[in-house]
């Protein structure tokens, strides 16, 4: 049967439309609904439709281009955007194959694609014993084939797309953008934190050294973005500032008295939240005073070697702790998020209790998170997006996915 595929919102980039271009000449069929002005411009092609009615009028309008084209497919970035969901959930009803992708579980040269859902949605299963089974069934992954990766790039294509939303109210009225700040003033924060940051380099570089030359044993706490769909939909915290506030209680009342506490924010973080004043705030409220770090920045790598333990919410950087074999504690729905790997116990015990991964569970857990999810690529580049393209496509094209081949 001829594959029929529909592409609803993308990453901003080009990933989208190159990818669709591929498709086309598998000879499968390619549909497209734009949702704003910035979905138009970067789809190539006129097999696009426009959704310009509310919100709640998107079910019947999906159900209408699943009937008319024949749909076998549906393609999105991201599986909890509000434009996103009823389509998800219509597909699932009706046995459409639902393509998630997402960025990559293991950065920075993998992104994601799992079908069904991606992160707390992930169909990967939470039994350690079922990657020690799958473990000589999959190939061993290095670090993936590097290309070449650009922040300015990613800037530019975000910078496009959200320029021309600034016509959205005159030909996509209704629609709202599923992030809590305007793009604008995102821009502004990330220009004044970034001269923030260019000015105090030298300053968060002699603290992590001067940190890691007092030999004091201290806790790690990478922050997550607010706006992340991590935080938002795959925990029970609204923001940062509640688990910071719950981190440092318990960091307080239980971790060893000599130990220090650092935290550090987020790389894209655009300053809108002025964590550094609420770790300032929480330090005074639990009298954590001279024992707690705030870095803007900082290397990852020297904290990750170093540090006594880590605890995150499911970000990204969890994996990276393992891989550096650092005791972990996930406080929400993360893959990683496994006896064995992570701290399975009450947080206020991890400070004394915490242990390392299994060195051998996380070799299996690697290789087979690669293997079923993971494309050798990225979304921002040419380079980048030509390896995502030719590795996506195949596994779009083929009738089960990896981790269903596998399960």
């Amino acid at each position: 049967m001829k594959r029929s595929f529909l592409f609803l919102q993308g990453v901003c980039s080009p990933f989208f439309s190159e990818l669709a271009a591929a498709l086309r000449q598998s000879g499968s069929a390619v549909a497209r609904i734009n949702f704003t002005s910035g979905d138009n411009a970067f789809w190539k092609g006129r097999d696009a439709v426009s959704f310009r009615r509310p919100l709640d009028q998107l079910a019947p309008f999906i159900q209408s281009i699943f009937d008319e084209r024949s749909i076998t497919d549906v393609l999105v970035f991201g599986d909890t955007r509000p434009v996103h969901i009823p389509a998800i959930d219509l597909a699932k009803r009706l046995g459409i194959k639902v393509h998630v992708f997402e960025e990559g579980y293991f950065r920075p040269y993998w992104v994601t694609l799992e079908r069904g859902g991606v992160n707390g949605y992930s169909s990967l299963p939470k039994d350690p014993q079922w990657y020690l089974d799958m473990r000589n069934s999959v190939a061993q992954y290095g670090n993936g084939n590097a290309f070449s990766s650009s922040f300015f790039a990613r800037a530019w294509h975000d910078l496009r797309y959200n320029s021309l939303g600034i016509s959205n109210p005159v030909f996509y009225r209704n629609y709202r953008n599923h992030a809590p700040v305007s793009p604008f003033k995102e821009y502004a924060y990330y220009i004044r934190r970034g001269a923030k940051i260019s000015l105090s380099k030298k300053k968060y570089v002699n603290n992590v050294n001067e940190l890691l030359v007092s030999g004091r044993p201290f806790y790690f706490i990478p922050l997550q973005l607010n706006s992340d769909s991590q935080i938002r939909v795959h925990s029970e915290f609204s923001n940062m500032r509640e688990m910071l506030a719950l981190t440092m209680r318990s960091f307080a009342l239980h971790a060893p008295q000599d130990s220090l506490l650092v935290i550090k924010n987020h790389p894209l973080d655009a300053g809108v939240v002025n964590h550094a004043a609420i770790v300032r705030q929480l330090t005074k409220d639990f009298f954590l005073t001279g024992r707690v770090i705030y870095l803007e920045d900082g290397s990852l790598p020297d904290l990750l070697r170093n540090t006594r333990g880590v605890v995150t919410i499911n970000s990204t950087v969890g994996g990276s702790a393992l891989v550096h074999m650092c005791p972990t504690i996930a406080l929400g729905k993360a893959i990683f998020n496994i006896k064995g790997l992570t701290f399975q116990g009450e947080l206020d015990r991890f400070w004394l209790d915490g242990t390392r991964p299994d060195g051998r569970l996380l070799d299996a857990f690697r290789n087979v998170v690669i293997h079923t999810t993971q494309i050798n690529g990225g979304f921002y580049t040419k380079d980048g997006i030509g390896m995502a393209v030719d590795g996506a496509l195949p596994r779009i094209l083929g009738e089960r996915s990896p981790l269903e081949s596998l399960l």
